[in-house]
């Protein structure tokens, strides 16, 4: 996974968001995305406690004391607040929550998620994981297309524990950008210089996409 293409989902992700919006950033690729934002104005939500988190800090203002669910070091936003733990899923739980943006480990053709646990490996715990699922209003996906071992993220049917009923809404990578439409994936809009053919070869799932979409990449 290169950052270059980190960067490229998060820029991308940053587009789909509005002004005002609460916005959950999970583990992983979503950290980034406060580092995109322009001059957009939202609230950024970190589940371990923060409402107005900023930027990714210059090396000199790090403050281990301040980080994010990912354990990286963050920077607050102007009126930012700090709550424990209780507080901050009481937010998730009770529908406050405008965008989640969570990574997975796969997701399937209807927009299931699982991001939690691999059977045979240590589990460290779900998280905030299924209460996202559950209780946020909208919920894009940034991920890789494949995983490290080259198996596509994107499945026909999960083979990993879901994180719930709740499905996604969208699904960005580096390559390409999918929605859902009853319970069908859709190719929105190609983001790299693959071919439509060389999409469907990294992604097992399937989609439907429009001739439209394939020309103007």
């Amino acid at each position: 996974m290169s950052i270059a293409d980190r960067i490229k989902i998060s820029k991308r992700i940053a587009e789909e968001l509005n002004e005002g919006q609460v916005v959950n950033l999970g583990v992983g690729i979503p950290t980034l995305i406060p580092d995109y934002l322009g001059n957009k104005q939202l609230y950024m939500q970190s589940e371990n406690g923060l409402l107005g988190m900023g930027p990714t800090p210059v090396d000199e203002e790090i403050n281990m004391d301040l980080i994010s669910a990912s354990k990286q070091p963050i920077t607050m936003e102007a009126g930012a607040s700090l709550f424990d733990s209780s507080n901050s899923f009481a937010m998730i739980r009770g529908g406050h929550i405008d965008v989640a943006v969570l990574g997975v480990l796969q997701v399937d053709q209807t927009g299931e998620i699982a991001n939690w646990a691999v059977p045979g490996e240590t589990i460290l715990g779900v998280g905030g994981a299924m209460d996202l699922v559950a209780g946020a209003k909208k919920i894009i996906i940034a991920t890789m297309q494949t995983a490290k071992d080259g198996k596509a993220k994107l499945v026909k049917k999960l083979t990993l524990p879901s994180s719930g009923v709740r499905k996604a809404d969208m699904v960005v990578t580096e390559h390409a950008v999918f929605t859902f439409d009853e319970g069908h994936m859709r190719l929105v809009e190609i983001i790299s210089d693959v071919s439509i053919e060389q999409l469907i070869e990294l992604t097992d799932a399937e989609f439907t996409y429009s001739e439209e979409t394939i020309t103007s990449n």
